[in-house]
Order: C-alpha cells, then sequence, then structure tokens
C-alpha cells in the first residue's frame, strides 16, 4: 500500500466555451468538481485496478476564476491509504487564458499557473480479493 501513498496523477483540460455559464465568459466551480472526478477515478484505476466511487469532499476552496479558453491543469496526490479508502488532495490550476483583447482567438501560457480551485476528497474502492 506505501506505493499508492503520494502517487500523483495529472490532467489537462480546454474550457471550451460552451461551458461559459456567467458574465466575462466564467465557468461555474462545479465544472473542476467534475475534473476532480476524473482524475480521482484514474487514481483509483492505477492503485486498486478499480473505478472506485467518489464518496466525499471535506474541503473545496474556489480562489480564483475559471473561464471559457482556459487550459486548466487538474492535479490529484493520494495523502492518505485506508483500507478501502483514499484521501486524495485535489488541486485545479489555470496554466493557459484567453486574450480576448488582443484578438477573437488570441491566447497565452500565464507564467505562473492560476490556483483556481483546490479540494480534498475520499474515494472508496472495492476490498481486495
Amino acid at each position: 500500500m506505501s506505493e499508492r501513498l503520494g502517487l500523483t496523477v495529472t490532467h489537462r483540460r480546454y474550457v471550451p466555451y460552451s461551458h461559459a455559464h456567467y458574465a466575462g465568459n466564467l465557468v461555474d466551480g462545479a465544472y473542476a468538481l467534475g475534473l476532480f472526478g476524473d482524475v480521482a477515478t484514474e487514481v483509483c484505476i492505477r492503485t486498486d485496478g478499480d473505478e472506485g466511487l467518489f464518496a466525499s469532499y471535506s474541503d473545496v476552496q474556489f480562489r480564483a476564476p475559471m473561464k471559457a479558453g482556459d487550459v486548466l491543469e487538474v492535479t490529484a496526490t493520494v495523502t492518505r491509504v485506508g483500507t478501502r479508502s483514499r484521501t486524495i488532495d485535489f488541486a485545479a490550476r489555470v496554466v493557459c487564458r484567453g486574450r480576448p483583447d488582443k484578438g477573437e482567438s488570441a491566447a497565452e501560457v500565464l507564467d505562473e499557473p492560476l490556483v483556481a480551485v483546490t479540494a480534498t476528497g475520499t474515494v472508496v474502492v472495492p476490498p481486495a480479493p
């Protein structure tokens, strides 16, 4: 089980304009939670050979806006391993952002990623055979 502790999985995702929900092309925070579920699924597959189930969040912090046109980097790191449960720390960072002020399709890589959402969650997996 010790090889599970500290495992980090990273996904990157472009946020399509169809997900803009508010003025200024803002995307709702639930978008990041969906991505956390995706990356948690890969963690469970890698650690336990099963997709697992998301059981709960113990903390969610919305720290900065996510916008349509962003490229998000989402990470999940296993911080605790129980018999059937795993505690995972999540972060969604904006690594690229659209620049409509410079042109319709202009965008840039951010010098420093912008931490948009952080969370801690628990997943459960079936008992070992």
